[in-house]
């Protein structure tokens, strides 16, 4: 299975100068863990995940002063749409991260997560069978 098979093709995108609770706000109202900064002074396209806003309130950081460009990675690992799942996951657990940029043609074209990943590897959960005593 490929990438673009298995991504999300609707992207939350948020800017620089959102505070960490509104992006918080935008991210759980999306129930995404994860959104593109876009952010041309710092060279284009970033992300901010749920892990790192746990940081910035877990080192008692404001939320409503600070701001995503000062938590976004910038150094981005991206993934192409015609990369296998396998590679995406490889290139996750190398990384240490839970979330890869989709580019097609150099353009964010969605995200592929873990939980994508899973969803694709593991067969459909089906509903608990209880077996009379």
């Amino acid at each position: 299975m490929l990438v673009r098979d298995a991504m999300s093709t609707v992207v939350l995108t948020i800017g620089p100068d959102h505070t960490l609770r509104q992006a918080a706000a935008l991210m759980s109202a999306r129930r995404v863990g994860a959104a593109l900064v876009l952010d041309p002074d710092a060279g284009g396209i970033g992300i901010l995940t749920e892990r790192d806003i746990l940081n910035s309130v877990g080192l008692g950081q404001n939320p409503d002063t600070e701001r995503t460009h000062a938590h976004t990675t910038n150094d981005v690992v991206f993934a192409a749409p015609t990369w296998t799942v396998e590679e995406a996951a490889g290139a996750m657990a190398h990384g240490g991260f839970r979330h890869l940029i989709v580019l097609d043609g150099g353009e964010p074209a969605g995200i592929v997560s873990v939980r994508d990943v899973i969803r694709c590897w593991a067969p459909a959960r089906q509903p608990a069978q209880h077996v009379p005593a």
